[in-house]
């Protein structure tokens, strides 16, 4: 998978990863791949219900090491 943009969000709590990921996602083109690292347990609902209403797809979740690492496709 080529990500395009990575954004760190560690130690950062909600809703700040997903303002970070909202504002790296208005300067990247269509069908690009970002990726945000988070150490917010609640941040897995988070990015779902904000991929549900900004239309950006959920790629894919995982947890590596204690970190929460999400991909979204700029849609």
């Amino acid at each position: 998978m080529d990500i395009d943009k990575e954004v760190d969000a560690r130690g950062l709590n909600c809703p700040l990863p997903i303002l970070k990921a909202k504002k790296a996602l208005s300067e990247m083109q269509s069908g690009q791949l970002l990726k945000v690292v988070c150490t917010d347990p609640g941040s897995v609902r988070d990015f779902q219900a904000f991929a549900k209403q900004t239309g950006n797809e959920l790629v894919e979740q995982q947890t590596a090491d204690g970190e929460l690492i999400h991909v979204l496709k700029r849609r």
